[in-house]
């Protein structure tokens, strides 16, 4: 069941005026009382009654409810900025020392702040500039600040941490460790191994990276350069964001890299992140990217963010993964090729596409992935159908008759199965894959090309830089289409047994046959 909404402020014009410095009551005068002695007495024995009380409860991790990940995320703050620090020591097997800081609104009056934060050490905290007390519960570091924050009120969070990039034994992801260094590898619930944060996609916020690195290394981050700065043997680069981003979609790389910049569509920057080694043969793959982007802008609009690029890293992490603006492949899959030319081609445009659904438009709970995945196969599909003659109707076909199989094992699209114990990554299964594409082109076929096609180009654009839910998607399918779909769509998306094809009849579930596994991509 898709989460609430929680309220988050469109524009910086909608955000509540800043705190006076000085003030526990932003944008708002200082109110002058003046007390008794014994008003003040009494006022003085409350506060240190709930102080007790507050002090006597213990520290508990907390979660905003997702039903695939219960104890993600935290309620009562909407974090509008992340500023993280890392200084990386030369090696990948040590912690990186790091700063995270936080900027967020209150959305409920808080004794205690909740962040996600576990697989570090955590040196210090100060909250609005003032230390402030800390401990972990769970997966959670749990701070309380001197003094409670007021519903409405903007704060500032400092953690002063390390992060480690060696895994912990029963839990992967976050830091991936190259042959030459780093990169991340956050999705789905990871990026709090790495940075302390509001780790659930519904609370996107805007990113400042400042990595620190022996000269000779080069680090790269989403968004665009800000800085770059020599001091001693080290080097230290700036990176910021101008568009929100979930936690899960943060991108650091460190390494020996090579950074190949070429103009994509309209002048958009697009640069490469590669091996200086391999910087060669992979320039026939990078040269690809600028035609893509076109035709996925002749599908659904202009690119949504201020550059693109692939990361090819030399790791083997098993996926392919869209981290905002920078996607990370594994370099092999192109130096070594086991599959064919136009299937690689594909997968670069899965991971492109995504950067309009699941980066642009996030999914407001992890029951809502499928709309990233099923419309990243989509194009995926489309594109191998209109550059390779791969038809989509014969996968399409393919698919269903392995959907029911799919459901059984992993949910329906919209209500995946939560993973198992030590799985997480577990709820990235063919039915929310190649079965949640099976879902658009049901629609497609009930509806009609060219109000789908219409569907698609209104759904990036009105939800461009927030999250969104199924339901928003089935109540805009039913406007665009004139006529209402939710019975159409219901056991699509959460039905145990897959509906009849329209246009298909003939189209039934087959058993199972085994064939080879193509690279996975998320």
């Amino acid at each position: 069941m898709p989460l609430t909404p929680r309220r988050r402020p469109r524009t910086p014009a909608a955000l509540p005026t800043p705190p006076i410095p000085g003030s526990r009551f932003p944008g708002s005068r200082l109110l002058r009382f003046r007390l008794t002695r014994h008003r003040k007495a009494a006022l003085l024995a409350s506060a240190v009654a709930v102080c007790l009380v507050a002090a006597a409860a213990p520290a508990e991790p907390l979660g905003v409810g997702d039903r695939i990940f219960p104890n993600l995320g935290n309620p009562g703050y909407d974090v509008a900025a992340y500023d993280l620090s890392f200084t990386y020591p030369g090696t990948n097997d040590k912690p990186l020392q790091a700063v995270t800081t936080i900027d967020a609104w209150t959305t409920a009056d808080l004794e205690r702040v909740n962040l996600d934060f576990a697989h570090g050490t955590v040196r210090s905290v100060e909250v609005d500039g003032r230390p402030a007390a800390f401990t972990s519960a769970g997966e959670d570091l749990v701070v309380t600040p001197e003094q409670p924050l007021a519903e409405g009120s903007w704060t500032r969070i400092t953690v002063r941490h390390t992060s480690d990039p060696v895994s912990a034994k029963d839990r992967q992801g976050g830091w991936v460790r190259t042959s030459d260094g780093l990169a991340m590898a956050n999705q789905a619930d990871v990026a709090h191994l790495v940075f302390p944060c509001n780790d659930h996609p519904s609370d996107k916020a805007r990113f400042t990276f400042r990595i620190t690195a022996p000269n000779g290394y080069t680090a790269v981050a989403n968004g665009l350069p800000v800085r770059k700065e020599r001091v001693g043997g080290n080097t230290t680069w700036t990176y910021r964001t101008q568009h929100p981003m979930a936690t899960e979609l943060a991108q650091v790389s460190i390494g020996h890299s090579a950074v190949l910049h070429r103009a994509g569509p309209h002048g958009l920057p697009v640069r490469d992140v590669v091996p200086e080694a391999d910087r060669k043969a992979l320039e026939p793959w990078l040269a690809k990217t600028p035609d893509q982007i076109a035709w996925m802008e002749g599908k659904v609009g202009r690119y949504p963010f201020e550059t693109y690029g692939v990361l090819m890293a030399q790791a083997a992490t098993g996926f392919e993964l869209e981290t905002q603006t920078l996607s990370l492949f594994e370099k092999r899959l192109f130096t070594e090729p086991a599959f064919p030319k136009w299937y690689l081609e594909s997968i670069m445009v899965h991971e492109l596409s995504h950067q309009w659904f699941g980066d642009s438009v996030t999914p407001r709970s992890w029951s809502d992935v499928w709309l990233n995945e099923g419309h990243a196969t989509w194009y995926e599909e489309l594109f191998a159908e209109e550059t390779a003659h791969r038809p989509m109707a014969d996968r399409m076909k393919a698919a269903y008759g392995a959907s029911d199989r799919w459901r059984e094992a992993g949910g329906p699209p919209a209500r995946p199965k939560p993973p198992a114990a030590g799985q997480k990554i577990g709820i990235f299964r063919p039915n929310i894959y190649d079965g949640a594409a099976l879902v658009l082109y049901a629609l497609r076929q009930e509806i009609g090309r060219p109000a789908f096609e219409r569907l698609e180009r209104i759904w990036v654009r009105e939800h461009r830089n927030t999250t969104a839910t199924t339901t928003d998607f089935v109540q805009l399918a039913s406007a665009v289409s004139g006529r209402d779909l939710t019975g159409f769509l219901q056991p699509w998306l959460y039905g145990d047994k897959t509906p009849p094809m329209p246009g298909h009849p003939d189209w039934k579930p087959v058993a199972a046959a085994k064939t080879a596994e193509p690279p996975k991509r998320r």
